[in-house]
C-alpha cells in the first residue's frame, strides 16, 4: 500500500492519532497498551468481552501485511473452538479492509494431525507480502518448525496448554513472538501458573492485565452504546456495569475481574517452610507490660538501650562485614506484633535471616530507638521496607528521614502490592535462594498464615494465638515479604575512603576556625 503525502499510515488510524476531534479513536486505550507491548512473551489476563482479541487481529493484520525488511512475519491463531477461530479470521479481514491492504478472501484448509484419523481445519488469509494469517481451530502438533507469530486465545481453555507453549516458544529463537490472551479459570490451571511465574520471575515475559471494571473506565461503556447506536448517558453506566455483574453471578470475580477461582488453601506449604528452617537463627522477643508507656521517658530509653546492648549488640557483631544487609518491619503498637526482619546477601547470593526480632506492647519512641539501633549496625546497610499503614507510617517516615528516602521504601499493602511480591517470594524459598527462617512455631506459623483470598495470597482477618494466649495476625510472614520485596529493590551505593589531612589542609582548617570564631584573620 501506498500512502499518499498528507494521508494517515493505518496504523495511525487505528490508534486515532491526529484525527478531527468528532471522530473516536478507534482503539480504546487499554487496546492500545496490549498492541504496543512488543515482547518475545506476552501474557494478558483479561475479562470477557473487553475486545483485546479484536485489537490482536488489528496487529496481525499489520504484521502479516508488512514485509520482512519491515519486521513482518507469518501470524499462527489458535483457538479451543471453531466459533472463536471463525470469529478472529473474519475481524482480521474486517481490518484488511479497514487498512486498505490487499488481501486474498478466507481460505479454508487442512493441516494433518498426529492421528491420521483426524485433520485439523485452518483458515488463511494470505497478502502480498508473502505473509499469511493462518486459524486453526485445534492444537497443532506440527506447529513446531515453523516461523513468526502465534497468538493463543483463551489460553485457559486449551486442552494441553504446556505442551502448546512448549511449541510455540520454540518460534521466539528465530525471532517470532507469542502472544497469550485468556480469561482465567481456576488457580490450579496452566494460564494462572504462566502468570505466577512470570510475576514471580522465574520466566521471561511481559504481563499485561485488565479488568471490567478498568475496561469501562477506559471507555468500554461509550464504545458499546457507539456500537449499538444509542446515546451515551454517563449516569446510566453505574447500571449497565451492575447488569453484567448480576449476568455472571458468582463467577464476575474470574470472568470479570481477572480473579482466578479455586482459591483458600494455603499459600505456602508445610515442607517448603520447614525446608528453609534454621535452628540456629535465633528469635529475639520484647515484651512490655501495659501501662509500661506511662513511665519516664528517660527511663524507657534507658531501659531500652540496656536491652539492646545484652540481647541484640552480641548477635549484631556477629553479622559478617562483607555481607549486603535489608530489612523488613510489619508495625504494630498494642494487640498484633512489631517484627523486624533482618535479611543478609552474601557472596554467593543466598539470602538469610540471622535473626528476628518481635516486639509486643513496646512504646513508639522504644520501637524507633530499636529500629535504628539495629539498622546502624547492619552491615552494608542497603534498603529496608516498611508496613506504612495507619501508625506504622511514623515510624516509616522518622526511618525514611534517618537513613534516607531512596533507602526506605515505605509500602502500602494493597491487593496489587501483595499480587506483585508475593509470587516472587515464593519462588525465592523454592529456589532456596532464601532461607535461614527461624526453627519457630510462631514464626512459621506466621508464614504458613498467607491464604489465596481472590486469587491472591495475602493474610485474612483472622488472628492465631501464641501459647500463653497473646494474638497474632501473621506478623512475621509479612516482615518476611517486606524484607524480601526490599532486597531486591534497586539502590544506589555510594563507596568512598577516607584521606589522611596533610600538614597544609590541618593548618586552613585551623585558619578557617579562627576566621569564623572572630579570632584570626584568613
Amino acid at each position: 500500500m501506498t500512502i499518499q503525502p498528507g494521508q494517515l499510515s493505518p496504523l495511525a488510524e487505528a490508534m486515532g492519532e491526529d484525527l478531527p476531534i468528532d471522530v473516536p479513536s478507534v482503539l480504546l486505550g487499554y487496546q492500545k497498551e496490549w498492541v504496543g507491548i512488543r515482547a518475545p512473551l506476552k501474557v494478558g489476563e483479561k475479562s470477557r468481552r473487553i475486545g483485546l482479541t479484536w485489537a490482536e487481529a488489528a496487529d496481525n493484520v499489520l504484521v502479516a501485511a508488512s514485509e520482512k525488511k519491515a519486521g513482518g512475519q507469518t501470524v499462527y491463531y489458535l483457538g479451543y473452538n471453531q466459533d472463536m477461530t471463525v470469529e478472529y479470521i473474519q475481524a482480521c479481514a474486517m481490518w484488511a479492509r479497514a487498512f486498505n491492504y490487499a488481501a486474498d478472501e478466507i481460505e479454508e484448509g487442512i493441516w494433518p494431525d498426529e492421528d491420521p484419523d483426524k485433520h485439523i481445519k485452518t483458515f488463511t488469509i494470505v497478502f502480498p507480502s508473502g505473509h499469511r494469517i493462518v486459524a486453526l481451530t485445534s492444537r497443532p502438533s506440527n506447529l513446531r518448525g515453523r516461523q513468526g507469530v502465534v497468538v493463543i486465545d483463551e489460553a485457559a481453555f486449551h486442552q494441553d496448554l504446556k505442551e502448546l507453549l512448549k511449541a510455540a516458544l520454540a518460534l521466539l529463537i528465530w525471532g517470532g513472538e507469542v502472544h497469550v490472551i485468556s480469561t482465567h479459570d481456576g488457580t490450579e490451571n496452566p494460564f494462572n501458573e504462566l502468570v505466577e511465574e512470570i510475576r514471580s520471575g522465574k520466566r521471561k515475559g511481559e504481563l499485561f492485565r485488565r479488568t471490567f471494571n478498568e475496561a469501562v473506565e477506559d471507555g468500554l461503556y461509550h464504545r458499546v452504546c457507539l456500537r449499538k447506536g444509542i446515546p451515551f448517558v454517563e449516569s446510566e453506566r453505574g447500571a449497565w456495569v451492575q447488569g453484567v455483574y448480576d449476568v455472571y453471578g458468582d463467577a464476575a470475580s474470574e470472568e470479570l475481574d481477572c480473579i482466578p477461582s479455586q482459591g483458600g488453601g494455603a499459600y505456602f506449604s508445610l515442607a517448603l517452610v520447614e525446608g528453609r528452617t534454621s535452628r540456629e537463627v535465633p528469635v529475639v522477643r520484647l515484651k512490655y507490660p501495659q501501662g509500661y508507656e506511662t513511665a519516664e521517658e528517660r527511663l524507657r530509653l534507658a531501659e531500652t538501650k540496656e536491652w539492646c546492648d545484652s540481647e541484640l549488640l552480641p548477635l549484631l557483631k556477629e553479622l559478617p562485614a562483607g555481607a549486603q544487609s535489608f530489612y523488613g518491619m510489619d508495625f504494630a503498637r498494642s494487640g498484633d506484633l512489631s517484627v523486624i526482619w533482618p535479611l543478609l546477601k552474601e557472596q554467593d547470593l543466598r539470602k538469610r535471616a540471622p535473626f528476628v526480632l518481635e516486639l509486643r506492647n513496646v512504646p513508639f519512641k522504644q520501637q524507633e530507638f530499636i529500629l535504628f539501633y539495629i539498622v546502624r549496625r547492619l552491615p552494608n546497610f542497603l534498603k529496608g521496607a516498611h508496613d506504612a499503614r495507619g501508625n506504622g507510617q511514623q515510624i516509616a517516615e522518622a526511618a525514611a528521614v534517618e537513613f534516607g528516602f531512596n533507602r526506605i521504601d515505605q509500602v502500602m499493602l494493597t491487593e496489587g502490592w501483595y499480587r506483585d511480591n508475593m509470587p516472587k517470594l515464593k519462588a525465592a524459598l523454592e529456589d532456596d535462594t532464601l532461607n535461614g527462617i527461624p526453627a519457630d512455631k510462631d514464626v512459621t506459623g506466621d508464614i504458613r498464615a498467607f491464604r489465596v483470598v481472590k486469587g491472591v495470597a495475602r493474610i485474612p482477618e483472622t488472628r492465631t494465638s501464641e501459647k500463653g494466649g497473646d494474638k497474632r495476625h501473621g506478623d512475621a510472614g509479612v516482615a518476611l515479604a517486606l524484607a524480601d520485596f526490599a532486597s531486591r529493590q534497586d539502590v544506589e551505593i555510594f563507596e568512598y575512603h577516607r584521606v589522611q589531612p596533610s600538614a597544609q589542609h590541618d593548618r586552613q582548617v585551623k585558619l578557617g576556625a579562627g576566621w569564623r570564631s572572630g579570632k584570626g584573620i584568613w
